[in-house]
């Protein structure tokens, strides 16, 4: 089985690299284009492009640690990510986290049971001037109140993204 797994990874890696070359500037586009195939970046994949592009895991976990859209587990189907910068913070981010990890029953860096929703904090996502805000996937919500977010999340659930 794990062998399996292996050969699965050093395929979908060898077609990324026919892509995007295996050259160190290549790395941070290897890595989203592997996280976008795979859905996160396991261990057994972290070797496997070092071995393929000749460069240290430490470097690449240092990369991968910088960008927080590149995962290091499997998350859920829906990414929710809150922004923490100051403006959310003073408008009332903590209002909107906590009813979500009520209504989801999930901490932040949690995933629910049934892998719909992954809880994370991000830093500024650009929606300062509509504070709070949060991305679910790459699409944007803002000017969020606690009513707004639960009906989001419900919207999500029924399959009708709003």
């Amino acid at each position: 089985m794990i062998e399996c797994k292996v050969d699965y990874l050093k395929r979908i890696i060898e077609d990324v690299l026919k892509v995007h070359g295996n050259h160190r500037s290549s790395l941070l586009p290897v890595l989203i284009a592997v996280n976008d195939k795979i859905g996160f970046i396991s261990d057994m994949a972290l070797v496997e492009i070092s071995k393929q592009m000749d460069i240290p895991i430490a470097e690449i976990h240092g990369v991968m640690s910088f960008y927080s859209f590149l995962n290091k587990k499997k998350k859920g189907k829906y990414v929710i990510r809150i922004c923490r910068s100051l403006s959310c913070e003073f408008k009332g981010k903590n209002r909107i986290k906590n009813v979500i990890m009520r209504e989801l029953g999930i901490g932040v860096g949690e995933t629910t049971d049934d892998g719909l929703f992954t809880l994370e904090e991000t830093n500024c996502i650009g929606m300062c001037d509509r504070s709070p805000a949060m991305l679910i996937n790459d699409r944007p919500y803002y000017n969020l109140t606690p009513e707004r977010a639960i009906e989001i999340l419900e919207s999500y659930r029924g399959g009708k993204i709003i």
